[in-house]
C-alpha cells in the first residue's frame, strides 16, 4: 500500500475484508483468546448442576423428605457457584483486556495509515469525519469485542448446554433444546443481517453529523461574525435527527426479534414433552423439573442476544469504515529505499505541469534553476501558484508532468523524510499546537536544549514577548496559537526554522502580519540565516525582493518573467504592475 509514512509494527494485520481485519486483531492474542472461552464454557457447563440439584431435592422431598439429599444438594449448588463465579470473573477479564487491547492496536494502525495518506487525500476528507471514525468507530470495536463477542460465546455457550445435559435424563428429551438450537442460529443470522445495513447508516450519519460539528466550530468566528447561529443550529439540528432515526430504525429491528416468540413456544413444546414421558413412567417428577429448568437456560442466549448481536453489527460496520481509511492509497510513496544525502541546495523545476484535480490545472510549463546558497523571490498575484510551487519542492503533493530536481536527483527518487526533514516552509497561515511555546520552537528538532531555543528566540526578535509572559517559555498556547497575535505567531514559526537550519528555507510571506519595526529586525535575521543556505521568498514587499539573486513573475499559472530586480523592472511589465499595486512604485516607461 502506498503511503507517506509507514509506522514500524511487530504485527501485520489483514485488510482484504472487516472480518478479517477483525480476526487477524483477535488472533493476536490467543491466550486471551483461551481464557475467555475457557470462562464462557465453564460458566454455561456450572449452570447445569443446578437443574440436576433441583431434581434431586424435588425427587427426595416427594419420596419422604430425604433432607440429607436436600442439603447436599444445597452444597453441591454453593460450591459450583463460586467455582462458576471465580471462572466467570476470568472470563470478563480476558473479555475487557480484549476490547481495550484491540481498541488501542486499532487507533494506533488507523493513526498511522492518517499521518500516511498525503495532502491530497486529506484535501477531500472532512475532519469531522476522521476524528469519528479515529474516536468513536474504534471504540464501537471495543464494545463489539466487550460486551459484544464476550456475550454472543457465552450465549453460544448456553445453547448448547442444554442439548448435551438433556439425553442424560431422557435420550427423546433432546429432541426440543435441539430443534430451539438450530432455529436460533437461523434467527440470529437473518437478525444480524438485517442489522448490517442499518449499522452502517448509523454510523455514517454519525459521521456526518460529527463532520458538521467540527466544521462549525472551526468556523465560530464566522458563524458569530454573521449572526448565523440559528441556521447552524438547524443544520445540525437536522443532521442529529437523522441519527436519531437511524437508531429508531435499527429499534424496530430489534422489536421484531422472533426468539421472543420461539423461546416461549420451546418452554411449553419442553414441558408437554417432559410430562408426557412422566406419564409414561419414564421419567419422574425430579426429572421434569430437571429438564424444564434446563431449557430455562436459553433465557441467557435470547435475550443477550439483542444486546451483543447490536453491538456486533455496529462493530463490524465501523470495521469497514476504518478500513476504507486504511486501504486507501495515497498518490505519494514512502520511497524507504530512495536517495537520502545531506541536502546541498539546488532546485530545477523543468518543464513542470501541475493541478489539484485533472480538470483543474494550476501549474504550466514552470522552468527554472536556483542554484546552492541563492534567494529566490517568486511573485505574481493572489492565485498564480506561488505557494503551490513551494508544496512541489518538499513534494507534499505530486507533479502532473515534468520534474523538480533539488541536487540533480527527481523529488520522487528522494527518501521522502531525508527530503523533508531538510527542508522548512514558514507558511503565511501559521499553524501552531496547543503546547508550550518552547515545544513549539522545537517541534521539527525534538532533541533542542533549551539554550539552543532561546537562540533561535533571539535571532527571530521573538525572545523578548516570550520572557513577557509568567511561564516564559514553558506558557502553553491555545489551539493554533489564537491566544497570539499573527506577527508573534509568524516570528515562533521563523524561531522554528532557525532552530532545525535546514539546507532550504522557503518563507511564504511569512511576515506578512508583522509591523515595520520588527520586520526590520526580522528582516535582517532572515538575510542572515539566508547565508550558506538555499532561501526562496513568496512576497509582495519590494524591500525583501530587492535582495534576490533570482526573481521567478508567476501570472496565471505561468512564467510571466524571470531574472534579477533590476532587469525585471526594465523589461517586465507584469513585474512592474506588481510593484504598482502593492508598494506604489511608478512604473517607468519601457527603454526601447
Amino acid at each position: 500500500m502506498t503511503s507517506e509514512f509507514v509506522a514500524r509494527s511487530t504485527y501485520k494485520t489483514n485488510h482484504s475484508g472487516p472480518g478479517r481485519f477483525i480476526w487477524s486483531h483477535i488472533a493476536r492474542h490467543p491466550l486471551v483468546a483461551v481464557g475467555l472461552l475457557i470462562g464462557a464454557f465453564s460458566n454455561a457447563a456450572l449452570a447445569v448442576p443446578i437443574p440436576y440439584y433441583v431434581g434431586q431435592a424435588f425427587n427426595a422431598i416427594i419420596d419422604g423428605g430425604a433432607w440429607d439429599i436436600v442439603i447436599w444438594a444445597c452444597v453441591g449448588i454453593l460450591i459450583s457457584q463460586v467455582v462458576r463465579a471465580v471462572l466467570q470473573l476470568m472470563r470478563n477479564i480476558c473479555s475487557e483486556m480484549y476490547g481495550q487491547q484491540i481498541e488501542r492496536d486499532v487507533r494506533d494502525e488507523l493513526y498511522a495509515s492518517l499521518l500516511g495518506k498525503s495532502m491530497s487525500y486529506h484535501d477531500l476528507q472532512p475532519v469531522g469525519e476522521m476524528m469519528a471514525r479515529v474516536t468513536n468507530d474504534v471504540r464501537e470495536l471495543n464494545l463489539m469485542m466487550n460486551p459484544g463477542v464476550n456475550i454472543l460465546v457465552g450465549s453460544t455457550m448456553f445453547l448448547i448446554m442444554p442439548v448435551l445435559s438433556a439425553p442424560f435424563i431422557h435420550p427423546s428429551l433432546i429432541i426440543t433444546p435441539l430443534i430451539f438450537m438450530l432455529m436460533q442460529l437461523v434467527i440470529q443470522y437473518r437478525f444480524i443481517r438485517s442489522l448490517h445495513p442499518i449499522a452502517q447508516q448509523v454510523r455514517a450519519s454519525f459521521g456526518r453529523m460529527n463532520a458538521r460539528l467540527a466544521e462549525s466550530l472551526d468556523g465560530l468566528q464566522v458563524i458569530k461574525g454573521a449572526a448565523q447561529e440559528n441556521a447552524e443550529m438547524q443544520r445540525f439540528n437536522d443532521l442529529a435527527q437523522s441519527v436519531r432515526n437511524r437508531f429508531i430504525q435499527q429499534g424496530e429491528i430489534e422489536a421484531r426479534y422472533l426468539s421472543n416468540l420461539t423461546f416461549p413456544l420451546c418452554v411449553v413444546a419442553g414441558f408437554l414433552h417432559a410430562v408426557y414421558l412422566f406419564q409414561q413412567g419414564t421419567i419422574n417428577t425430579g426429572d421434569v423439573a430437571a429438564f424444564i429448568s434446563l431449557l430455562y437456560l436459553f433465557t441467557f442466549p435470547v435475550f443477550s442476544s439483542m444486546f451483543s448481536l447490536p453491538r456486533i453489527a455496529l462493530g463490524y460496520a465501523s470495521a469497514g469504515r476504518i478500513l476504507s481509511i486504511i486501504t486507501a492509497e495515497s498518490d505519494l510513496g514512502q520511497n524507504a529505499a530512495g536517495h537520502s544525502a545531506p541536502i546541498k541546495g539546488s532546485i530545477t523545476f523543468e518543464h513542470v505541469n501541475f493541478g489539484y484535480s485533472p480538470d483543474s490545472q494550476v501549474l504550466h510549463d514552470i522552468s527554472f534553476t536556483v542554484k546552492p546558497g541563492q534567494t529566490l523571490a517568486i511573485v505574481g498575484q493572489t492565485g498564480a501558484g506561488k505557494t503551490t510551487i513551494t508544496k512541489l519542492i518538499n513534494r507534499i503533493y505530486e507533479t502532473t508532468s515534468g520534474r523538480v530536481l533539488i541536487d540533480g536527483v527527481d523529488v520522487r527518487d528522494w527518501n521522502l523524510e531525508s527530503l523533508r526533514s531538510q527542508i522548512n516552509i514558514i507558511e503565511q497561515d501559521i499553524f501552531l499546537f496547543s503546547r508550550t511555546i518552547a515545544e513549539n520552537v522545537a517541534f521539527g528538532d525534538q532533541s533542542a536544549l533549551q539554550p539552543q531555543i532561546e537562540d533561535a528566540a533571539r535571532k527571530a526578535q521573538v525572545h523578548g514577548f516570550i520572557e513577557s509572559f509568567s511561564e516564559k517559555y514553558d506558557t502553553v498556547i491555545g489551539q493554533r496559537g489564537v491566544t497570539l497575535s499573527g506577527g508573534q505567531r509568524q516570528r515562533l514559526a521563523i524561531a522554528r526554522a532557525f532552530l532545525t537550519d535546514p539546507p532550504i528555507l522557503i518563507l511564504d510571506d511569512s511576515t506578512s502580519a508583522i509591523d515595520s519595526a520588527t520586520e526590520d529586525l526580522i528582516q535582517q535575521a532572515i538575510w542572515a540565516a539566508s547565508r550558506g543556505r538555499t532561501t526562496i521568498l513568496i512576497t509582495h514587499r519590494l524591500s525583501q525582493i530587492r535582495w534576490a539573486d533570482h526573481i521567478v513573475v508567476l501570472r496565471n499559472g505561468h512564467v510571466a518573467a524571470q531574472g534579477t530586480h533590476e532587469e525585471l523592472m526594465e523589461s517586465s511589465e507584469a513585474y512592474r504592475r506588481i510593484f504598482a499595486r502593492y508598494e506604489g512604485v511608478p512604473t517607468p516607461e519601457v527603454k526601447s
